[in-house]
């Protein structure tokens, strides 16, 4: 139940009560990961009440629970990714249900945002390698090779 009150406050365009509510969740779930859609819209609510700093790493979070979420909102392509068999199960998830398109007319702002964010060296560095890291951990047995990755992992997002 903690996770549907941001998407409720992005439905009635109250970003500042759902910053109130994200900054109450931070605190109290400090450990909480979210999953992709929560942070979708934690993402944007920081970027709708001006957090721009703290939306582009809340917009790298959200790309690491779910690499196909942000292609998906604006109307790209989803693209191919061998990250073993969660990335089928995370594609199809966004594919049915995941419903913000950069379309609607409030997410105009921050779909321009979005891509300008994910052409950007910083975060095109970031995200690949993420990617790499993934690709390697789907083959990569228990030992300390696995934990160097892991570790490098968590320090990245």
């Amino acid at each position: 139940m903690r996770y549907l009150p941001p998407e409720l406050f992005v439905k009635l365009k109250d970003y500042k009560g759902g910053l109130r509510y994200l900054r109450w969740f931070d605190r109290t779930f400090p450990d909480d990961m979210g999953h992709p859609f929560f942070l979708f819209d934690w993402t944007l609510i920081l970027f709708k009440t001006g957090n721009l700093k703290e939306a582009e790493k809340k917009a790298f979070k959200t790309f690491s629970s779910n690499k196909y979420i942000f292609d998906k909102f604006l109307g790209k392509e989803l693209m191919s990714l061998d990250l073993g068999e969660n990335s089928g199960w995370e594609k199809e998830m966004v594919i049915k249900h995941f419903n913000y398109s950069r379309n609607h007319t409030e997410f105009k702002d921050f779909a321009e945002w979005l891509e300008n964010l994910q052409t950007s060296e910083k975060f095109k560095k970031l995200t690949d390698e993420l990617i790499e890291i993934d690709r390697k951990l789907i083959t990569e047995p228990v030992g300390k090779t696995r934990t160097k990755l892991v570790n490098r992992r968590y320090k990245l997002i």
